[in-house]
């Protein structure tokens, strides 16, 4: 009789296959995954679940007296509270994707050196636990958002807003890409992962997020545009405040560098962990 396997393990396979059919079947495993990132971080903690209402409200604070008060940057006419936390909660999930996605094949060496799933399953984990509490943040955000709008201060929710699903999406594409190229570069040149939060910093003060575009000349502004995630953050802040832009063309711009972005990361990715145990 001819034997049917319900699962083969190949040596080699094609650098842009993502396996989408194992990693549905390994759904369960991404769900215990996803639950383990939420729930891990804070079990042993006094505030538990609150952390995750503590850092924005926190860097929120910091951001309005440094930049907002000593620095005296203009947030175009919005409470500053508002306008540092409109770009805090989408800069983290971000943030966050990238920087724990590019330690993927390091800090999982130990269970993928002893069991087979899916590789791609660890990053997606961190890109659905980090969705869950980019949905808290937002809440958090949704509220102050309110209590201004009650207020009657100058903000101005546009149509744009319907596009708010779709630049999440680029942000988890954005940070799950560049989580894929330096977790593969990582397991070789171990000295990256030292540049990394250092990078994502300055990558931080590049884009639109303690400043309005306005503020800017029009050199700067330039510059600034080939950042994908300015469109990103510049239209998210236009449709909630009313104020910064909503470019269609920046938005196909970071869409293209999205994509190109995630396909040379799931290339590099493949590529690596065929042979990342020799070298980790």
């Amino acid at each position: 009789m001819e034997e049917k396997w319900d699962l083969v393990i190949e040596q080699k396979r094609h650098l842009l296959d993502l396996k989408l059919r194992q990693i549905w079947l390994y759904r369960d495993l991404l769900f215990l995954f996803v639950k383990r990132d939420i729930t891990v971080v804070y079990k042993q903690t006094v505030l538990g679940p609150l952390w995750f209402f503590v850092q924005p409200i926190m860097t929120t604070l910091i951001y309005v007296f440094v930049f907002g008060n000593v620095a005296n940057i203009s947030t175009d006419g919005v409470p500053k509270p508002l306008f540092y936390m409109s770009g805090i909660v989408l800069w983290n999930y971000f943030s966050e994707c990238f920087s724990r996605n590019s330690d993927t094949f390091a800090s999982n060496a130990g269970v993928f050196g002893k069991v087979y799933f899916p590789r791609l399953i660890t990053p997606l984990s961190i890109i659905f636990s980090n969705a869950v509490k980019f949905l808290l943040q937002f809440g958090l955000f949704l509220g102050v958002y309110a209590y201004f709008l009650i207020k009657g201060s100058d903000i101005r929710p546009q149509i744009e807003l319907i596009a708010l699903p779709f630049l999440i999406v680029l942000m988890a594409l954005m940070g799950l890409g560049f989580g894929l190229i330096f977790s593969s570069m990582t397991t070789k040149y171990k000295d990256l992962k030292f540049l990394i939060q250092f990078g994502v910093q300055l990558l931080m003060y590049a884009t639109p997020i303690i400043y309005p575009m306005s503020t800017l000349s029009t050199k700067y502004q330039t510059i600034l545009w080939w950042n994908p995630i300015t469109h990103i953050i510049e239209a998210f802040k236009f449709g909630f405040l009313g104020q910064g832009s909503f470019s269609l063309i920046g938005l196909a711009y970071s869409t293209i560098f999205s994509i190109f972005l995630m396909v040379f990361g799931t290339i590099i990715f493949n590529k690596t962990e065929q042979t990342f145990m020799d070298t980790v």
